[in-house]
């Protein structure tokens, strides 16, 4: 019996793609029984029961991992593939915390989407190659490698670092919005406002608000 499937991603041609590759797998055949090019026709789709789910996190704009928990609440035996652009390792560890059984990026070859889905249908997981669930490490001095001069990182992934309430006061501060405004504006206190500044600001390794606004400008946060 074929594996009823849904595929959720905001590129169509891309699922068109997915869908030429799975037309004829073997062992497990895969018959899509829905695409999903955004969030409402996601819930949708999963208010049905279906066997697998093919998703991209960036379907949700600020890349959030809860989608998964939700979708697990929902359907929880439905199995569920991340195949996306995003595999910062804390990320990946934290989609399977969250309950997925796959991890693959889009930049694998095509055979690793149909090895992935023979393991979680045979009920194991599966992390593509080049993925990984923490830092790398180098041999000798034991501290995760990092790239100083990756100065720019992914927008969403930077989004991510944001609370609700930091990304509602960011887009004031952005606004040129003072403390007592933007206290104003969200009906809470000039002090509160100051420490959600202060910890947006330590986030991204800024030290001042001008920075701050032009950071989020260069990096379309608002």
């Amino acid at each position: 019996m074929a594996t009823r499937a849904v595929i959720a991603d905001f590129q169509k041609m891309f699922t068109e793609g997915i869908q030429a590759i799975l037309k004829d797998m073997n062992p497990h055949p895969v018959k899509i029984v829905g695409v999903a090019n955004n969030l409402e026709e996601l819930y949708k789709l999963t208010e049905f029961p279906i066997d697998l789910l093919i998703l991209e996190l960036a379907i949700s704009d600020n890349l959030d991992t809860s989608l998964i928990t939700e979708l697990k609440m929902s359907n929880p035996e439905t199995k569920i593939i991340i195949l996306s652009n995003y595999g910062e390792s804390g990320l990946v560890r934290d989609a399977f915390k969250k309950g997925v059984d796959g991890y693959v990026m889009k930049t694998n070859h095509s055979i690793e989407l149909i090895q992935c889905i023979d393991f979680v249908m045979a009920g194991r997981t599966y992390i593509a190659e080049g993925l990984r669930l923490a830092p790398e490490y180098d041999a000798q001095k034991k501290k995760p490698q990092v790239d100083r001069k990756k100065i720019c990182e992914d927008r969403i992934l930077l989004k991510q670092k944001l609370t609700k309430r930091e990304s509602e006061i960011l887009s004031l501060i952005v606004q040129y919005k003072n403390n007592k405004t933007i206290a104003q504006e969200l009906y809470i206190s000039d002090q509160t406002v100051s420490a959600h500044r202060k910890r947006i600001m330590k986030k991204f390794g800024i030290n001042n608000t001008v920075k701050l606004i032009k950071f989020s400008l260069d990096h379309q946060l608002v």
